[in-house]
């Protein structure tokens, strides 16, 4: 009853869409040059000008500025951002059909250009714009706590895509914890900012969070852009100054690592979006001098604990997040929920407002009468000479002798499926051998690193064709 009240009481009064107004402070990097709350607050009014009337925008921004300020502009008109789970043609024509009255709108022309769309006006960029010099006072506006500022979809990777719904005051409330928790981490004191640079798309749930959300609610200003290559992960961290947060996935930190180039200093790293081996945070670590925080959350309930992975196991909650541990998941309670949130995650408590991750029930495959973790079946695959990655899952179908087999793709260019067969019987139970075994060039790993059921099916099936 609690987290209701709670939540309508959010609701029954209007937040402001900026904290910590103060002119002159920095929100965002473009091409080296600070984009400061005077002349992003006067962006996101022009484009809020242009905005047609309807009911959900679906914000397609490729450069991460441009989308925050969309972001802004949209829910400033009192609609809502929709972010499908991918930004193909196909599915930006199917969101728009799904949802009447919406419409597209990119800083990029976009080929082919969906049904309704629009591109966004040219921006500030850095230094004082002429429209935001002529603004005598700033102002900011408030939204509306029950307003649904976004509309987030889940990224399929067990089945299809749900959306889930997310009001200003939950976004403010749960994000604000995630500011809270990095201030604290980086030790920033009062009045100074600190600079992120993210490798995840912002129509991501973790890269909202982390990159959009953060300049918004605390002392943080984004980068721009959106590198994935090593060297450009490099140069937009040399675009900002310290202390510099890099936001980023477990598919990146490999890259990271495998490339002998020097990054400029870091103070801290994010990951999310799949599982930080312990040995990968610890290289990271190790390498650049910098903790590395795993976020641990999902669509549904946005970032509710992280760890630092090279030197924990458990996981340690936010303030006022509670579990309750079920036979086939966990239920989650959060002071802005509405609801409790289920998730297929299985845990167990510890002491200290923490818990352990035991898997997700989805994981758990039996045949045989004996059980394996889809999770560690994989981890046991990459770790065989010559896997690059690697990919395990149960096949939906079972074979004439009613057992559904657990098959697998795999990137090992110089190693042969018979052997990789032959190192996996020493190290998991016959019961478990991928068949198929298929290798591949690459995984069909979508913008945040994360792998797509209905892509990994039609991968082994074309690749068994």
């Amino acid at each position: 009853m609690a987290a209701v009240v709670e939540t309508a009481a959010h609701g029954l009064r209007a937040l402001p869409m900026l904290q910590a107004v103060d002119a002159a402070r920095t929100v965002a990097w473009r091409a080296s040059h600070g984009v400061n709350v005077r002349e992003f607050l006067a962006d996101v009014a022009t484009v809020a000008a242009t905005l047609p009337f309807a009911r959900e925008a679906i914000n397609l921004c490729d450069d991460r500025y441009a989308f925050l300020v969309v972001f802004c502009a949209v829910i400033s008109r009192g609609q809502t951002n929709l972010l499908p789970s991918s930004r193909a043609p196909q599915a930006i024509e199917e969101a728009l059909k799904a949802s009447t009255g919406s419409y597209a709108i990119s800083d990029l022309e976009l080929t082919p250009a969906p049904g309704r769309w629009l591109q966004v006006p040219p921006l500030g960029g850095g230094g004082e714009s002429a429209a935001a010099l002529s603004v005598p006072t700033l102002s900011v506006p408030t939204i509306a706590g029950d307003h649904v500022a976004a509309i987030g979809f889940t990224s399929g990777s067990t089945g299809q895509p749900k959306p889930n719904a997310k009001t200003w005051a939950a976004f403010n409330a749960s994000n604000a914890r995630n500011a809270d928790a990095l201030a604290r981490t980086l030790g920033l004191q009062a009045g100074e900012l600190a600079h992120v640079v993210a490798t995840v798309p912002p129509q991501h749930m973790y890269g909202i969070e982390l990159s959009i959300l953060l300049p918004l609610l605390g002392p943080f200003a984004v980068h721009s852009g959106r590198p994935l290559f090593p060297a450009d992960i490099a140069a937009a961290l040399g675009e900002v100054p310290e202390p510099r947060v890099l936001v980023t996935t477990p598919v990146h930190l490999r890259a990271l690592l495998r490339d002998p180039a020097p990054l400029p200093k870091l103070a801290a790293i994010t990951s999310a979006t799949a599982p930080l081996p312990q040995e990968l945070a610890a290289g990271a670590e190790a390498r650049y001098g910098a903790p590395v925080l795993e976020m641990f959350g999902s669509t549904e309930t946005c970032v509710i604990a992280q760890r630092r992975s090279a030197h924990e196991t458990d996981w340690q909650l936010y303030p006022d997040i509670q579990l309750r541990p079920q036979p086939d998941g966990t239920l989650v309670d959060a002071p802005y929920f509405s609801e409790a949130v289920t998730l297929q995650d299985v845990v167990e408590l510890v002491p200290g407002q923490r818990f352990r991750l035991c898997g997700r029930h989805a994981d758990l495959v039996e045949i045989a009468g004996k059980r394996a973790s889809l999770a560690d079946l994989t981890r046991r695959l990459l770790a065989l000479p010559g896997v690059a990655d690697a990919a395990v899952m149960q096949l939906d179908e079972p074979d004439v002798m009613g057992v559904r087999r657990i098959a697998a793709l795999v990137v090992a260019p110089d190693r042969s499926e018979a052997e990789l067969l032959a190192g996996l019987r020493t190290a998991i139970d016959p019961a478990f051998l991928p068949r198929p075994l298929r290798k591949v060039d690459a995984l069909p790993r979508n913008e945040t690193g994360k792998l797509p059921r209905a892509d990994l099916l039609k991968a082994l099936n074309e690749r068994g064709a």
